[in-house]
């Protein structure tokens, strides 16, 4: 929310501060990517099999097995060894069935950045539209509703 209040485009799942950014300033002007609750569900119910997407997506299991087998850490090469696991075996959070769609997200946004003036009309309408969520109208809210208090004068 930090970012949206100073211009910045969201680009992310549609859940948490997401879904609020979202409602507050137009579906048009943050970039939604992933599965939504009931695919989540779904994919999870119908054996959810991490590694099978990896392996169908060459780019996607290179990075894998570069990050795993040590690239980015010479000097510890297994440091990350179980983070790959982790997301091959099981990916909680689904990054990796995500990822597809996320790669296609990201090359619309890119494609946004390449015209300045459309950028700067949706960095605009994102600070325009995130009024409720600055600090000044939290704490009056939190002040008034939940700890009871007047504000100082």
């Amino acid at each position: 929310m930090k970012l949206a209040l100073n211009g910045a485009i969201t680009i992310g799942t549609d859940d948490g501060a997401n879904i609020e950014i979202r409602h507050a300033v137009g579906d048009d002007n943050v970039f939604v990517f992933g599965r939504r609750a009931d695919e989540v569900a779904a994919i999870r119910a119908a054996g959810y099999r991490p590694a099978e997407i990896a392996d169908a997506a060459p780019p996607l299991k290179r990075v894998l097995d570069a990050i795993g087998g040590g690239m980015f850490s010479p000097d510890e090469p297994g440091r990350y060894r179980g983070l790959v696991d982790t997301l091959l075996t099981s990916d909680p959070y689904l990054l990796l069935a995500d990822h597809a769609d996320y790669v296609a997200t990201q090359a619309r946004v890119d494609a946004l950045f390449r015209d300045p003036a459309a950028w700067a009309g949706k960095a605009i309408l994102n600070v325009a539209g995130m009024g409720p969520f600055s600090a000044d109208r939290t704490i009056g809210i939190y002040a008034s509703e939940i700890w009871r208090v007047a504000p100082a004068r």
